[in-house]
């Protein structure tokens, strides 16, 4: 039998008009309305029609991602199309939380609202940042990450993505220098990336206590589909576990390569991307290119999916 996992992108996914495909269903029209009632916000206008600049900030990025993803799985649900495994990068946890059974969108969407705004509270804009390097080995990295730390400010490995592709987050001047240091040590490349803080950092502490204190509050439910923690890529299935592996994920690595390698380990053999974007389609690629990936974020690719799915 053909193991399936739902997958879900982070931020920087987002795009003006995601969603829109699906308004014809009352249904799925129902996310929009249930996201803009609990946050007291225009959020369905943002996703729609923008302005960009609004739609990207942390605190709308993130609410509006989990919206979309998560009424494409209620879509997909529908049609029995269910997973043997979830999992989603940063962010994309919630949505995968939400399809696991873990909590309630409506608790979901106030919860990522609350850790968007945690996130941009937690470093003064412009004092930190993240950058990708390609084309190195993270052991080797890790060595001039720890380096650049004890020299010059806090500098780690933030997402473990793809053979070849790590994400680097801290203070602005260590990232630099971590980036220059990597190049001279025969990294293919060293990108800056337009992000508003170093996020996955030791920097992200402040913003992890005080999700804790919502987590804390929050009505959490055991798993009834395992999800792979970003934190450690085992698949996880207790709320209290959940609950402490989400606080740790503000400040520690993002493992996706080790969690699709794990996945694939229990059995899985395609993987669904669900929400805008096809970021995370393309990871699972380069990580082992025999598996099969279906990205789904419009009415189009579900239809698509869904046929295939049922074949």
């Amino acid at each position: 039998m053909t193991k399936i996992a739902f997958i879900y992108p982070g931020q920087g996914s987002q795009t003006i008009g995601m969603g829109e495909s699906f308004l014809s269903d009352e249904r799925s029209r129902g996310f929009f309305d249930i996201a803009d009632n609990e946050l007291g916000l225009e959020l369905s206008t943002l996703m729609l029609e923008g302005p960009a600049e609004e739609l990207t900030l942390t605190y709308h990025a993130q609410p509006a991602l989990l919206t979309v993803s998560s009424m494409i799985t209620e879509r997909l649900a529908r049609e029995g199309i269910v997973p043997s495994y979830t999992a989603g990068h940063s962010l994309g946890e919630y949505s995968a939380l939400v399809a696991s059974g873990v909590m309630t969108f409506e608790n979901a969407v106030k919860i990522v609202h609350q850790r968007g705004l945690f996130m941009n509270d937690a470093v003064p804009a412009g004092e930190g940042t993240m950058a990708a390097i390609l084309g190195m080995e993270s052991k080797d990295l890790e060595e001039i990450t720890d380096r650049v730390t004890d020299s010059t400010g806090v500098v780690q490995l933030a997402n473990l993505n793809s053979p070849g592709q790590i994400v680097i987050s801290g203070n602005k001047a260590a990232v630099e220098e971590a980036c220059k240091l990597a190049r001279e040590h025969g990294a293919k490349r060293a990108i800056p990336l337009d992000v508003s803080g170093p996020f996955h950092s030791e920097l992200m502490r402040p913003a992890s206590q005080d999700l804790s204190e919502v987590l804390s509050k929050a009505f959490l439910l055991d798993a009834h589909v395992p999800v792979v923690a970003n934190v450690n890529a085992e698949a996880e299935t207790n709320a209290a576990q959940i609950q402490d592996l989400l606080v740790r994920q503000l400040h520690s690595p993002v493992l996706w390569e080790q969690s699709v390698r794990k996945m694939i380990e229990l059995g899985v053999t395609v993987f669904v991307e669900i929400g805008p974007g096809k970021v995370l389609s393309g990871l699972v690629k380069k990580i082992d290119r025999s598996v099969t990936v279906l990205p789904v974020n419009d009415l189009e690719s579900c239809e698509k999916a869904i046929e295939e799915l049922k074949k």
